[in-house]
């Protein structure tokens, strides 16, 4: 292991996860953020860094920090980011301490996104073809072949997984039962009545192969993360949950743009360049890890990026969730609060408030025993994302 890691997470918050919220973004992110405060057994004049993502449906670090009236801000940053940033702003705030422009920095994301600005709605995939990420020539091209929506979009990425590696429904159905499963003993989740395969079956079709409940969820919440040095994280209220590695990249032939449409193989993920480099700076191997919690935007975002990681063999997915592999007690517990699919969709980030939560020992009856190592990505499973590796 990494003898001296970079950063470390030293308090964690959130909000009530809900259809409507009745409250503003501004609202849910100060509230989120004061819990990770008050969880680290800290004040907002401790604060000189803030981190955040969004695309056109939060709320600004500007915002923020003026709400918390901090004292002085040493630095912040606002990232025009889909998921695939869910880790990597953590990965910022932590190279922030690390390199000594911040000493206490807060990662944060807030969103309406069943009440409010609807990530995949018509006026949102207008915001997203005239600004940021998606403002070059792909959305033309796209949106005449009425391919308007993430779901549309990662429906053909599974397609071409299946035709290559012969994945069927009954495996995005076994990821699916296993993160609602888990979702079950989380308090925080929105989805919490157990589900059978034949539930599966007649879920709606949303875009072959999805049903609805190979989609995430439309949540309102927010959560945040309180970054520090490890010798700081020591002193402070909770046990301190190491930052032992990061990556932020992309696969080849990316021209920026999160769906990677000029990828040499869309079966393939940012993961299968970029996961060894992410062990390597952990100096772990993945027989180490303890849980993994995989952005799961969609059923198949878990599959692809499993096998990308290296964690499990091309087409050994369905086999890996039906055997109990990855179920709490199994060999490699995926997804322990029930992801974006069961808990809630805040883009990511509460993947990495879930695995702090392990970490620390605090996850009540999902909680794995003796975890000491999880594995975080953000990214589904395209050409390019983030991850962490985090320790106890």
């Amino acid at each position: 292991m990494n003898p001296k890691p970079m950063a470390a997470i030293a308090g964690i918050g959130w909000t009530e996860y809900s259809r409507k919220s009745g409250r503003t973004v501004e609202a849910l992110a100060l509230e989120a953020c004061w819990n990770a405060i008050n969880d680290a057994g800290l004040d907002a004049a401790d604060i000189d860094g803030l981190v955040s993502y969004s695309l056109g449906d939060s709320v600004t670090t500007a915002v923020i920090a003026t709400d918390l009236a901090l004292p002085q801000l040493n630095h912040f940053a606002d990232f025009a980011a889909g998921g695939n940033m869910a880790c990597g702003a953590v990965l910022q705030a932590a190279m922030a301490v690390a390199t000594g422009q911040a000493s206490h920095v807060l990662v944060y994301r807030a969103l309406n996104g069943a009440s409010g600005v609807r990530y995949g709605g018509a006026e949102f995939s207008r915001l997203l073809a005239e600004h940021g990420v998606h403002s070059d020539s792909e959305p033309q091209f796209l949106d005449t072949a009425g391919i308007t929506m993430p779901a549309q979009h990662f429906a053909l990425l599974c397609r071409r997984h299946m035709i290559k590696h012969g994945t069927t429904n009954r495996d995005l159905a076994a990821v699916a039962m296993t993160c609602r499963q888990h979702a079950i003993d989380n308090p925080r989740a929105m989805m919490r009545k157990p589900m059978t395969e034949s539930d599966y079956d007649k879920s709606p079709w949303i875009a072959e192969p999805f049903h609805v409940v190979d989609c995430c969820l439309q949540s309102d919440g927010a959560c945040a993360l309180l970054i520090t040095s490890p010798e700081r994280a020591r002193d402070l209220a909770k046990p301190p949950v190491s930052i032992l590695a990061g990556i932020l990249g992309a696969s080849p032939s990316n021209r920026g743009a999160m769906w990677g449409n000029f990828s040499p193989d869309h079966a393939e993920c940012y993961g299968r360049y970029l996961g060894d480099r992410l062990f390597r700076q952990a100096g772990i191997e993945r027989a180490d890890l303890s849980f993994a919690q995989i952005y799961d935007c969609f059923t198949y975002s878990v599959i692809g990026q499993m096998e990308g990681f290296g964690l499990i063999e091309p087409g050994e997915a369905g086999d890996f969730f039906r055997s109990g592999h990855g179920s709490i007690g199994g060999r490699l517990p995926i997804n322990t609060a029930g992801g974006l699919l069961s808990e809630a969709y805040i883009h990511g980030l509460n993947h990495v408030v879930e695995a702090t939560s392990q970490l620390r020992g605090e996850a009540g009856k999902r909680q794995i025993r003796d975890a000491e190592l999880g594995l975080v990505t953000a990214g589904g499973a395209t050409s390019t994302g983030s991850a962490l590796i985090l320790g106890r």
